[in-house]
């Protein structure tokens, strides 16, 4: 049985929504999986033994991309997290109104590419309150892809 990981920092509820959609859908297909608050994370060695990293956050700020304050420690250690070679999926929630829309989400992409980490596709990025059926399709497709 193939493992997923999603680790996710929300505010207002919207990602961490979105990450139990995305478990749903990968229990659905077979998964095991767990599912972390990135609060709750120890990041060191995260990825070993794990066949998929799900990575979602929100984003805040206008002037500046802002990561979600509990995503920041995070993206801090995710070096130490073994992703090299990883299969990683990128999601997150934001605003379109603002100037960086889910800008924190483009931030852990290119932070998983430089760690040589393998992205399962274009990621996620969810204007408002999430939408299931396109949380479906997103997960649909970036599985095909493990």
């Amino acid at each position: 049985m193939s493992k997923a990981l999603i680790v996710y920092g929300s505010t207002t509820g919207n990602t961490e929504s979105v990450s139990d959609d995305i478990a749903r859908i990968l229990e659905g297909k077979g998964y095991a999986v767990e599912v972390r608050n990135a609060a709750d994370v120890h990041v060191e060695g995260m990825a070993e033994g794990i066949d998929a990293v799900f990575l979602g956050c929100s984003t805040w700020g206008d002037e500046d991309v802002e990561l979600q304050d509990d995503f920041i420690p995070v993206l801090d250690e995710l070096d130490k997290a073994g992703l090299g070679g990883k299969n990683v999926a990128v999601f997150g929630c934001g605003d379109s109104s603002y100037e960086h829309f889910c800008g924190a989400v483009d931030v852990i992409e290119q932070k998983v590419e430089e760690l040589g980490a393998v992205l399962l596709g274009d990621s996620l990025k969810i204007d408002g309150d999430p939408d299931t059926g396109e949380i479906t399709t997103w997960t649909d497709a970036v599985t095909t892809r493990i």
